[in-house]
């Protein structure tokens, strides 16, 4: 396929913070979208206690039908659960996929480690359904392109380079092109790992072609598709479960309350614009990987230390009028505070990404749109609750 062509895209996990923006984006590019989800997101939001700091459209039919009203373009929605084989199998036999973007998972590193129950619900849901889609693949549409978000946080935090995805061994007197070894971060991400197993499995045995975009920290509220008219908006989660450093970091600027850096704050991560996410979906899609491919693009445009961020946002915040502060609290994780960092992220960049870095601006611009929904912040679920060690066994 061309980047003139139009392809039959299935997103998976449609309704979430990055499914539905890529729905709208492929869809304002003339691509025939397909969504497919069963709100579970919202669901595990209410479970823990938290929600949107924006808030968005009740389902994604009111969803589909604003972007219709609004565009002319349509976006079908299958509504239902990927564990379900009966769902899956609607959903690519309806669709009729050239490409299927799979964001159709439970994305929280603490949820998976609050107890046994949400570690084994995190690691049943993620595993079985993407088995389910390689199944699906396999049966429906095997030339058919997988597009799968993964984590940077497979490869933790190795004394060495990071590649993308492989790496060559020599060992021995011999040598080998393997898979990245792993040292995931949670349960969660053992989910992951244990999907770029099956993955990497399925196209080896099977054929099947898959892109797997091990994508750092997402930032941002807006992209030209969700500014078009509140019920677009996408979420944007700020809590200690759901929510990532940056919005935890701009909310509290705004509701008076601490930057409360983990530990040391020396943890060092990829992360990305979410308008950067979108385009790098995109590109994958244009440049599919070949039949019996698993390739692996580590998807990220900077790297920042957690204090790097939080005096980022001191910054931002002292020029918006706010006099922030940061706070050092416990790290609640089970991580190294100092470390080497050092991850490649060239082939999005060579298939032609032009990143939008992280800037004061744009932060203050989140403070814009924070300020608006202040009132909606529950200040009880900012600070963490999940811990990874037992308390019984941290040292005093």
């Amino acid at each position: 396929m061309t980047s003139t062509e139009r392809h039959r895209v299935l997103v998976l996990g449609g309704d979430g913070y990055l499914g539905w923006p890529t729905a709208m984006y492929l869809s304002a590019r003339g691509h025939e979208v397909t969504v497919v989800d069963n709100y579970l997101r919202r669901l595990l939001h209410m479970e823990v206690g938290s929600g949107s700091l924006v808030p968005i459209a009740d389902d994604l039919d009111q969803r589909a039908s604003a972007w219709q009203e609004l565009t002319g373009r349509q976006i079908r929605v299958v509504v239902g659960d990927l564990t379900d084989w009966a769902v899956v199998q609607r959903a690519f036999l309806e669709s009729e996929p050239d490409t299927v973007i799979h964001y159709g998972e439970i994305p929280s590193a603490p949820y998976s480690m609050t107890n046994r129950e949400r570690c084994v619900f995190t690691q049943h849901n993620n595993i079985i359904n993407t088995l389910n889609i390689l199944w699906a693949l396999r049966d429906y549409a095997p030339q058919a392109h997988l597009v799968k978000l993964g984590t940077m946080g497979e490869y933790g935090t190795p004394d060495i380079d990071i590649e993308e995805g492989w790496i060559v061994i020599n060992h021995n007197g011999r040598s080998d092109r393997l898979p990245f070894p792993k040292l995931p971060a949670s349960y969660y991400h053992c989910s992951k790992v244990a999907d770029s197993t099956n993955i990497e499995f399925a196209c080896r045995s099977w054929g099947l072609r898959a892109t797997d975009l091990n994508q750092g920290v997402v930032y941002g509220i807006d992209t030209d598709e969700t500014v078009l008219d509140p019920r677009l908006s996408t979420r944007f989660d700020y809590d200690a479960v759901w929510g990532t450093a940056i919005n935890r970091f701009c909310v509290q600027a705004v509701v008076g309350h601490p930057l409360t850096v983990y530990g040391g704050g020396g943890q060092t991560r990829g992360y990305l614009n979410i308008r950067d996410t979108l385009r790098c979906v995109e590109l994958s899609t244009l440049h599919p990987a070949v039949p019996g491919e698993f390739r692996v693009f580590n998807q990220f445009t900077e790297q920042f230390s957690i204090n790097e961020l939080a005096n980022l946002v001191l910054r931002a915040a002292h020029d918006f009028g706010i006099e922030a502060t940061i706070e050092s609290v416990e790290n609640p994780r089970v991580e190294k505070e100092a470390h080497y960092y050092n991850a490649k992220h060239q082939r999005l960049l060579e298939l032609g990404l032009t990143p939008h870095l992280l800037s004061t601006e744009l932060v203050e611009h989140m403070f814009d749109t924070i300020e608006r929904y202040r009132d909606r912040v529950a200040s009880s679920h900012i600070l963490p609750k999940a811990r990874w060690r037992p308390r019984a066994l941290v040292q005093v």
